[in-house]
């Protein structure tokens, strides 16, 4: 039998199977306030909004994209806090573009719980790069995703491309 080694899953398992004993803290929060932005994945600060990478990744590249403040519904939002972030996306998929080449993205929000949000508090955009033939037999047969790159190598590199898409 392969095996397949993807040890930063472990982590996402402990923490949805512990369901209410984790901490009820917001990561999103929790690394705005830290200065360690590379342990939190936190690879781009702007004036209204964050970019951080995904800590359990659907495919290469993928980022989540966050208004600063703390609010769990759009309607909370208004003036930059809601436009920059959208610019914000709009940014990222230029920069992935260059750094990947992907055929295309899902891009998504969900807000609340039952909309799957798993951080119902504060909103955030999903940025996820997709190749044509990406979904292989891997997630149907083996129940698992190929990641290709770890997220501190490919955190690294993207923070390396942000920092000469700034002095362009």
């Amino acid at each position: 039998m392969d095996r397949l080694w993807a040890p930063w899953r472990a982590q996402y398992i402990r923490e949805a199977s512990a369901g209410a004993e984790t901490d009820p803290g917001c990561f999103l929060c929790r690394g705005l306030s830290s200065r360690d932005d590379r342990e939190n994945l936190l690879v781009w600060r702007g004036a209204h909004s964050v970019v951080v990478l995904n800590r359990f990744p659907y495919n290469n590249g993928h980022l989540l994209v966050a208004p600063l403040v703390h609010c769990g519904t759009l309607e909370e939002l208004s003036g930059a806090d809601l436009t920059e972030p959208i610019e914000t996306v709009r940014k990222m998929v230029s920069i992935l573009d260059r750094m990947l080449r992907p055929q295309g993205y899902n891009i998504g929000l969900n807000q609340g719980k039952s909309a799957g949000a798993g951080l119902p508090g504060h909103l955030h955009w999903h940025v996820v790069p997709r190749w044509d033939g990406d979904t292989n037999f891997m997630p149907v047969l083996g129940h698992a995703k190929v990641i290709v790159e770890s997220l501190l190598e490919f955190y690294d590199r993207l923070a390396a491309e942000l920092a000469a898409d700034s002095e362009r």
